[in-house]
């Protein structure tokens, strides 16, 4: 699939995105290189491939356990808030 300038312009208005003239057809082309890609992949054949309900079924993640790294900095990172009481942020109040 190959995008104009023009196509690439109207996707740039309704993504708000301001972008030169010359910059629209260099996008075009880069664009239409990926559409082509995409194309490729939906040209496989993938009739013999069963779908997988999950990426990693029966096999064994290898996670580290959560460990706390920094204990006790509530003091330290409240004394920075502009109004802190009984160990709590105190913000502005924003609705009515």
């Amino acid at each position: 699939m190959s995008l104009s300038r023009s196509d690439v312009e109207n996707i740039a208005h309704l993504a708000r995105l301001s972008i030169t003239e010359a910059d629209a057809t260099v996008y075009a082309g880069s664009l239409s290189k990926i559409l082509g890609l995409v194309e490729q992949l939906n040209s496989v054949d993938i009739s013999q491939v069963e779908p997988m309900a999950h990426p990693l079924a029966g096999q064994v993640q290898r996670l580290r356990e959560d460990q706390v790294s920094a204990e006790g900095q509530r003091e330290k990172f409240q004394r920075n808030a502009a109004k802190v009481e009984a160990g709590l942020y105190l913000v502005p109040k924003v609705i009515e």
